[in-house]
Parts: C-alpha cells; sequence; structure tokens
C-alpha cells in the first residue's frame, strides 16, 4: 500500500504522525512510505532517518496526498489539506467531529474513508489511541496552569506549593478519567490541595483507594461545582463523551463566583470546551482573560512536548496503521469490532452516532459499509 505522512500544519504542531521505527515495520511488509520533507523535524527525526529506514521523503506536498490511498496524521486535517483530499483515500488521524461542522462537511464532500484515533476502543471499554496524548495533556495542564497563575500571566500570584507558613494553591480537576488522574497526579507532586469531582463512584473509589486519601474525591454535583468554583486556585476541566461535544459545566455566570486570577484549563477544548466561556488557542497565544478569570484553551497541547507525544501516539498507533496497509480499511474494521468505531465517515456518509447528531445529519452504521 502507498502511505503517505504530511507534515502537520496546525499553529504549533510538532508531532509527526509515524517515526523511523514505524517506516521500518511497514516497508518490511512490502508496503511504500512516502514522508514529506522536514515533517519530522520537531519531534527530532530527520529525513535522513526515515531515508535509512526505507521511507521516500517527498518536497512536494500535493504530489504527496495524490499518490497516496492511505494519509497519516496527527491533527484534523485543515483547510487546505481537506481539500487534498478524494475519494478513495483513507485518512487516519485524530478527528475530533463533533465539535467541527466545518470539517465534518468537508470530509463528508470529499468522499474519503476518515478513521478516528479518539474514537477506537479496546475490550475493556477505553480508548486506547486517546490515552497516550490525554496522559500528556492531563499532565501538562496542571504546568501550564501553574504558570498561568503566575501575576505576570494575570494570574493571582499564587504558588502552587505554597511554602511554609501558607497554605497551597487549591486544584479542583473535573473528571476522574485518564486525563484527569494525570493532572490531579501532577497537582499532587507540585504539592497541591487537590481535588476530583466525577459522577462514577466506582471510579472515585480506585482513586481514592490508589491515592490513599492525599487527593479527595468527591461525587460531581451542582453543589460540588459551585464550592470548586468559589475555592479552587485552578480548575482543570477534563470531562470526556467519547466522540461527542463536551457539556459546558462552568458557566460565564459562575466566574464570578471565582477569585480573580483564578486559572481555568480547558483540556476538553478539542471537543469543543467544558466551559462556557472556552475558546480554542494556540501556543503562540495560549491564554486569555474573561471576568477576570485566565483561561487556557490550547487544543493541541501535546505538540509542545513533540518528541515525548509522538513516540507515546505512534506506540499505541502502529498496530492501527499495520493493520490498514496489511489489509486495507475495510478488512481491517471488519476484523476489529474494536476498531470499527473509529471509522466516522466514510464516502460522503456520517458512521458515527455522535457526530451525526451533533449537526442533525444521517447516521449510516458502520458495520454496514465494511461488509
Amino acid at each position: 500500500m502507498k502511505v503517505a505522512v504530511p507534515k502537520e500544519i496546525k499553529n504549533h504542531e510538532y508531532r509527526v504522525a509515524l517515526t523511523p521505527t514505524g517506516v521500518r515495520e511497514l516497508t518490511g511488509r512490502g508496503h511504500q512510505v512516502s514522508v514529506q520533507a522536514a515533517a519530522g523535524e520537531g519531534a527530532g527525526f530527520t529525513d535522513a532517518d526515515y531515508q535509512a529506514a526505507g521511507a521516500h521523503v517527498e518536497a512536494d506536498v500535493d504530489a504527496l496526498w495524490q499518490g497516496a490511498e492511505l494519509i497519516l496524521k496527527v491533527k484534523e486535517p485543515q483547510a487546505e489539506e481537506v481539500a487534498r483530499l478524494s475519494s478513495g483515500q483513507t485518512l487516519f488521524t485524530y478527528l475530533h467531529l463533533a465539535a467541527e461542522e466545518k470539517l465534518t462537511l468537508g470530509l463528508l464532500e470529499s468522499g474519503a474513508t476518515c478513521i478516528a484515533y479518539e474514537t477506537v476502543t479496546d475490550s475493556r471499554g477505553g480508548l486506547p489511541l486517546l490515552a497516550p496524548m490525554s496522559t500528556v495533556a492531563g499532565r501538562m495542564a496542571v504546568q501550564a496552569g501553574a504558570h498561568s497563575l503566575e501575576k505576570a500571566q494575570g494570574g493571582a500570584g499564587v504558588l502552587l506549593p505554597g511554602v511554609p507558613g501558607v497554605s497551597p494553591g487549591k486544584v479542583t480537576v473535573i473528571g476522574g478519567g485518564v486525563v484527569g488522574e494525570n493532572a490531579a497526579r501532577m497537582a499532587l507532586g507540585l504539592g497541591a490541595d487537590v481535588t476530583i469531582l466525577d459522577k462514577s463512584l466506582a471510579r472515585l473509589e480506585v482513586l481514592d483507594d490508589r491515592y490513599q486519601g492525599r487527593i479527595k474525591t468527591v461525587y460531581s454535583t451542582a453543589d460540588a461545582l459551585d464550592e470548586a468554583v468559589r475555592d479552587s486556585d485552578m480548575i482543570v476541566g477534563a470531562v470526556l463523551i467519547p466522540g461527542a461535544a463536551a457539556p459546558k459545566l462552568i458557566t460565564r455566570k459562575m466566574l464570578a463566583d471565582m477569585q480573580p486570577g483564578s486559572v481555568l484549563v480547558d483540556v476538553a477544548i478539542d471537543q469543543g470546551g467544558c466551559f462556557e466561556t472556552s475558546k480554542p488557542t494556540t501556543h503562540a497565544d495560549p491564554t486569555y482573560i474573561v471576568e477576570g478569570i485566565v483561561h487556557y484553551c490550547v487544543a493541541n497541547m501535546p505538540g509542545a512536548v513533540a518528541r515525548t507525544s509522538t513516540l507515546g501516539l505512534t506506540n499505541a498507533t502502529l498496530p492501527f496503521v499495520i493493520a490498514l496497509a496489511d489489509k486495507g480499511w475495510q478488512k481491517a474494521l471488519a476484523d476489529d469490532a474494536h476498531f470499527l468505531p473509529g471509522l466516522n465517515v466514510h464516502d460522503g456518509r456520517v458512521t458515527y452516532q455522535a457526530v451525526a447528531d451533533a449537526f442533525g445529519l444521517e447516521y449510516t452504521d458502520p458495520a454496514s459499509v465494511v461488509g
């Protein structure tokens, strides 16, 4: 199969969808891999590294896309990339379509087959291709939030661990999944006073047992959210509904109850954000202030630590990439019931229920297009 790896063009996105190690695995199985020139430089991989692994390095981006059967990316395709997609091509990347109507309509018009990392499942009900980046984003959230609390960044001037004689900062994490636990773990490591809110008692029990009470666990209710808003120096939004838009849990009106200079970090921004006042930002201009509250809403947080993120992501995606290349998308998805939910768009049809529901579009069962 002809596999293409474009250079990511989203603002300050330095990850790459395939490492030289991955290239070697594919070329060793007889596949042709083309990598756009300089695609891996942000993650520390040179063109020479890719060539040594058997890839063709292509300087002409149009030729790269036109000659591909399988296109591997990290972030959702930007407008100029959507314009390059065509029927008969398969795109495998993060999509987050439920928050992106224009992108969804563009992919439908392209006629391409689009498989999303974030909706592939596993036998335990997890999201194995989202988990590595959720881990990175969760750990980065507290790092970014701590910096945003500094007075020079518009924050309240709070040091999360405090100092002898001064209480530590209070961090509330909304959502106890992979993002939330990693954010809480980082905040705990910094010495903050940490609370996790979640609606799953089973998950709260796991976290309480794992951290032996060092992280407070609270069942998420409207009253609990109100208390978090009043008392927290930092709130990390880590809510996930797989494939669907995130619920708006903190409204603009609630900001008036927060301490001036407090920080909201919205890790759910790829799915539309879980704060009403959230809007996507970039690493070039990561924060803005609403009602005296600092908002950090970078939509590709792991892109800032591209080396770590690329290695973590490609470790998870490579088995699926090999399956697509070896079998073609139809057989690869038909053979794996957990890979099948990754199919979001095919030949002008929406094949993921939450995306169809988000925009009032007709839904097509993915099983009906792979058999």
